[in-house]
């Protein structure tokens, strides 16, 4: 087996695995991942919320906020698993394509 199989089956598995980010929290009643709390949480934990972090987060905006679809917010843990793992595929397709791409240039640079 090659190196480029052997990893694309370890991506296949973390993809298949990725829902466990939601359904761990949930079942241990855990509430959000480490930093990955937004405004409110950060509010409430802390009593205020920096204006660095206010000023930043206009930003950038999510493609796929919560890595769940628009409108998906209240759905069902079922749902929202199958949203994570198209989640981790767009962002594993999203990647791969920018590394070919700069291989791609790369390699023309060398020639």
């Amino acid at each position: 087996m090659t190196l480029t199989k052997k990893l694309w089956i370890g991506i296949i598995v973390l993809i298949v695995l990725s829902p466990l980010g939601l359904i761990l929290p949930d079942h241990f009643k855990a509430g959000s991942a480490w930093g990955e709390w937004g405004r409110e949480e950060i509010q409430k934990m802390t009593g205020y919320f920096p204006l660095g972090f206010q000023k930043l987060s206009e930003l950038w905006k999510a493609p796929l906020p919560d890595y769940a679809f628009q409108g998906w917010e209240g759905k069902d843990l079922f749902s929202m698993s199958f949203a994570y793992i198209i989640s981790a595929i767009v962002g594993i397709a999203i990647i791969a394509g920018v590394a070919f791409l700069i291989g791609k240039v790369l390699a023309k640079e060398d020639e």
